[in-house]
């Protein structure tokens, strides 16, 4: 029969410590993000190791993994294709680099230029 363990919720999976001077550390650090206009995105098309299929790739987002992830899906949407987003970029499906160039420019991110081929 399985004993019931309980878990110090935030302590990583912490159930019990001698230490008395024991405290949990966060291993989440809380990230700021700049702002849009101070983002220096690059947008480029990629087919290295996807098949000979092309990918608009965003590179060069600096902040927080969750902020990075919502502005992919918005660039998802926007687009109507699929992607992913993973090692703080962005992988949009297909030849998309206008389209992104576009919505990323009039939501702020004046910054943004189409780099490679």
């Amino acid at each position: 029969m399985a004993k019931n363990k309980k878990v110090i919720p935030g302590s990583g999976g912490y159930v019990y410590s001698t230490d008395p001077d024991f405290k949990i550390q966060s291993s989440e650090e809380k990230i700021d993000t700049p702002s849009a206009a101070q983002q220096k995105l690059r947008i480029w098309l990629e087919t290295k190791n996807r098949g000979g299929k092309a990918a608009t790739v965003i590179k060069g987002f600096s902040g927080s993994e969750d902020d990075l992830k919502e502005l992919g899906k918005k660039l998802k949407t926007f687009t109507g294709t699929g992607g992913s987003v993973k090692d703080q970029e962005i992988i949009i499906q297909g030849d998309q680099r206008e389209k992104v160039l576009g919505w990323l420019l009039k939501a702020g991110y004046s910054g943004t230029k189409i780099a490679g081929k």
